[in-house]
C-alpha cells in the first residue's frame, strides 16, 4: 500500500478559515437564541446540563444548535474554498471539483 502524501496547507488558506468561522458563529449563534426565542417564548437554556432545564428543553436546545452549527460550519467552509479560489485561481489543497455528486 503507498503512503500518502502530506498536502501543506497554504497559510492564505489557514487564515481564510478564521476569518469566515468566526462571523458565521456569530451569526449562528444570534440565529440560534432569536429562533428559539421567538419559538418557545423564553431565551434559550445558557447551560442545558443545569438542574433547572427540563430534558426537552435540553434536547430540543441540542437539536436547533447542533442544526444550525453543522449549517454555519459548512457555509464557512464553502466561503473560505470560495474565495481562496477567486484569489489565486485554483482550489484549496484537499478540496476536489470532481467530489460533488
Amino acid at each position: 500500500m503507498a503512503k500518502k502524501q502530506k498536502v501543506k496547507t497554504p497559510l492564505l488558506y489557514k487564515l481564510l478559515g478564521p476569518a469566515m468561522a468566526i462571523p458565521a458563529g456569530i451569526v449562528v449563534k444570534k440565529l440560534a437564541d432569536t429562533t428559539w426565542e421567538k419559538v418557545r417564548g423564553y431565551p434559550p437554556p445558557k447551560n442545558p446540563t443545569a438542574p433547572g432545564v427540563s430534558w426537552p428543553d435540553a434536547l430540543a436546545w441540542a437539536a436547533v444548535s447542533g442544526a444550525l452549527y453543522a449549517a454555519g460550519r459548512l457555509v464557512a467552509a464553502a466561503g473560505a474554498a470560495t474565495v481562496y479560489e477567486k484569489i489565486t485561481g485554483s482550489l484549496p489543497p484537499g478540496v476536489n471539483a470532481d467530489s460533488a455528486a
